[in-house]
């Protein structure tokens, strides 16, 4: 179950743009032999907004594309043979899917590096969108190597969707 939160005023969100978001979650999940039902919570804003959540919960008083926050543990990154462990207060007790975590996009910079990368919209929020799935899933760059991990990822994913530079 994917919850889409729009909190926004800047962009039309159209049944084109949730489709888009459920796909690109649906196949990073895929691609990453996800196999559990789960839920994600998808909030859309603006700068402002992200800007306001970023300084809660992070402490950086600036706005930013994407943050994650992953609802899961894991030791070294998600195992890829979709064999994890689920400890009971990881499921919704009413739908008994796998709480994820939650992603939170601006728009309004999604916009923003899309002109300034030279692609479309689109191609941008799926990557922005892909980014988070793998940090809900353990993922992360904090060093070259891990970075390496996810670039490729994102890449493979992005190239599944349709959505090249």
């Amino acid at each position: 179950m994917i919850e889409v939160d729009n909190r926004q005023n800047k962009f039309e969100i159209t049944q084109d743009l949730i489709n888009l978001i459920e796909k690109t979650i649906d196949e990073s999940l895929k691609f990453e032999k996800f196999n559990l039902n789960y839920e994600i919570s998808v909030v859309l804003t603006d700068n402002e907004e992200i800007r306001q959540i970023n300084k809660l919960y992070r402490g950086i008083d600036r706005d930013t594309d994407v943050l994650s926050f992953p609802m899961l543990e894991y030791d070294e990154g998600y195992e890829e043979d979709g064999d994890i462990e689920v400890d009971f207060e990881d499921l919704n007790p009413e739908t008994g899917g796998v709480v994820l975590g939650d992603i939170v996009v601006s728009l309004e910079k999604a916009r923003q590096q899309a002109e300034e990368y030279g692609h479309s919209f689109e191609r941008e929020l799926s990557f922005l969108i892909v980014h988070s799935v793998l940090h809900l899933l353990g993922y992360d760059h904090e060093n070259d190597s891990d970075r390496a991990i996810m670039r490729e990822k994102e890449e493979n994913i992005l190239s599944n969707l349709g959505q090249t530079r």
